[in-house]
């Protein structure tokens, strides 16, 4: 609940225009190494959407701070990665560095990049985004992809990059925002879990926020794998409900069977293999 009105109120400060001030300060007691690494966090986030979007960032981050079990690499890691995952690259954050590009003295350049439909309308707000997805579906356009520009060769195109841009302001709003901050509360109470209950596996849980990236169907292919091994292996070993002694290798070896494939053949049977092996493994031990 927490988490849930601390979005609500810095989403509010985006909206109202409140969020002019000054960067977030680093949180105190960090561990040793971690301050560049947040202070990077906190730029990034500031210039992808908000003081308040950092300030979100930091207020995940303290949750860890002090924290058995999170050492400084640890830390470190869920730094970087969180910074990177709230960062990420819909059509607005390619405007943003497209004109970052080219104030920044470059030539002009245009790119031309395809994003699937419901990528293009998840970025809308949620009272216009719902019902043309819900028509999508119906008609089986989800999938289908547009190419996009993105030019500086012409004033047209540098005042249309500077109007996407400007839509961040409406980007916490959007569908797309909804369900990464589903993801990233998700991927961090995995993380908390694991420090509970298998502590010697909690890096390869955090490394995990690696498998979801970029736009598109590698996108949406990483985050549903990402959803396959957390739901298979992780959540049921933190349950009770799957006696797996080295999490860390089981999500290894699952990972390594992540190809670009939407039924997910090859990655469902690696999980259910090593489902299996786990089981048969647990049965053995107590019946000796």
């Amino acid at each position: 609940m927490g988490s849930i009105l601390s979005s609500l109120r810095y989403l509010l400060a985006d909206v109202v225009g409140e969020d002019d001030g000054a960067p977030p300060l680093l949180p105190d007691n960090l561990p040793d190494g971690a301050a560049p690494v947040v202070s990077d966090g906190i730029h990034l986030l500031t210039d992808y959407q908000s003081v308040s979007y950092a300030q979100l960032y930091v207020d995940r981050l303290k949750r860890f701070i002090g924290r058995p079990g999170v050492d400084a690499a640890t830390f470190c890691e869920i730094a970087r990665l969180m910074a990177t995952r709230m960062s990420y690259e819909d059509p607005i954050r390619i405007a943003q560095l497209k004109l970052a590009e080219f104030e920044s003295g470059a030539s002009g350049t245009a790119d031309e990049l395809k994003f699937r439909l419901d990528e293009l309308i998840g970025a809308l707000p949620a009272p216009a985004a719902d019902p043309l997805l819900d028509v999508l579906g119906w008609i089986g356009w989800l999938h289908k992809r547009m190419a996009v520009r993105f030019s500086t060769k012409s004033r047209f195109g540098i005042r249309r990059l500077k109007l996407e841009a400007l839509l961040r302001r409406w980007r916490r709003f959007s569908v797309r925002y909804q369900e990464e901050r589903a993801w990233v509360e998700r991927w961090l109470h995995m993380i908390a879990r694991c420090l509970d209950k298998q502590p010697q596996s909690v890096s390869a849980i955090v490394e995990t926020a690696t498998m979801v990236q970029g736009y598109g169907d590698t996108y949406r292919q990483g985050l549903a794998d990402w959803h396959a091994i957390i739901d298979g292996l992780a959540k049921p070993t933190f349950d009770g409900a799957l006696p797996l002694g080295d999490l860390a290798g089981a999500v290894t070896e699952a990972r390594a069977a992540c190809i670009l494939d939407s039924r997910q053949a090859a990655l469902k049977r690696a999980i259910a293999q090593i489902r299996a092996q786990a089981l048969t493994s647990n049965t053995g031990a107590a019946a000796g």
